[in-house]
C-alpha cells in the first residue's frame, strides 16, 4: 500500500496522464477535458436554455470520467491519506508563514479552508468571484487547463499554447500578488 499513499514521481504520473490523450482518441475519438462536463450535467438535468439542448448522452463517458475523478479524490484524500506531514521547501514554508498561513496544516491550510474563513464576507466574496472567473475563463478560452494543456498541446494547437501560457501567467500573478493581498484581507 505504500506505493498508493506516497506521491508518484513525475516520470510515472506525467506519462500516465499523457497517455490518456491518445488512448481516448484511439478508443472512441474523444477529446480529454473537464470543463464541458458542467454543460453535460446541465443538459442532463433538463435545462430549457438553447445552449443546453443537445444530445448529452453522446458525452456520457465524460460524466463517468468526472465521477471517477471525484471518487478517486475521495479514495486518495480520505481512505489512503498519507499520515506524514506535507514536506515543503523551507523558503515556501517561510513565505507562507509571513502571509499568516501555517505550513504544518497540510494541503488545506485552515486559514483558507475552514468554515470560518469560507463563511466570512471576504471569504465568500473570494469564492464567488473566483468561481465566476474560472467559469468565465474556461468558456472564453474554449476549454480548461486539462483540455488545452494536455489535449491541445499534444495536438500542437497554437490556441492551446497561448491558453496554457495564460494559465501559467495567471497562476504566477495569483500566487505572488493576489494571494498575499487576499490573505491580508482575511486576517
Amino acid at each position: 500500500m505504500d506505493w498508493l499513499t506516497q506521491p508518484w514521481p513525475w516520470y510515472v504520473a506525467g506519462p500516465l496522464i499523457g497517455l490518456t490523450v491518445p488512448l481516448l482518441l484511439i478508443i472512441g475519438n474523444r477529446r480529454f477535458g473537464i470543463s464541458s462536463s458542467l454543460r453535460h450535467v446541465c443538459a442532463a438535468l433538463g435545462s430549457r436554455l438553447p445552449f443546453f439542448r443537445y444530445d448529452w448522452r453522446a458525452e456520457s463517458w465524460n460524466l463517468a470520467f468526472v465521477l471517477g475523478i471525484v471518487l478517486g479524490g475521495f479514495v486518495a484524500g480520505v481512505l489512503l491519506t498519507n499520515p506524514n506531514p506535507v514536506q515543503l521547501n523551507p523558503q515556501t514554508a517561510g513565505a507562507l508563514q509571513q502571509m499568516g498561513v501555517s505550513a504544518d496544516s497540510g494541503f488545506l491550510p485552515k486559514e483558507l479552508f475552514s468554515w470560518q474563513a469560507v463563511l466570512s464576507p471576504v471569504g465568500f466574496l473570494f469564492l464567488l468571484l473566483g468561481g465566476f472567473l474560472i467559469g468565465f475563463g474556461a468558456r472564453w478560452a474554449a476549454g480548461c487547463t486539462s483540455g488545452h494543456s494536455i489535449t491541445g498541446l499534444a495536438a500542437l494547437q497554437l490556441p492551446s499554447l497561448l491558453a496554457t501560457l495564460g494559465f501559467f501567467a495567471g497562476g504566477l500573478v495569483a500566487a505572488h500578488f493576489i494571494l498575499p493581498w487576499a490573505l491580508g484581507l482575511l486576517r
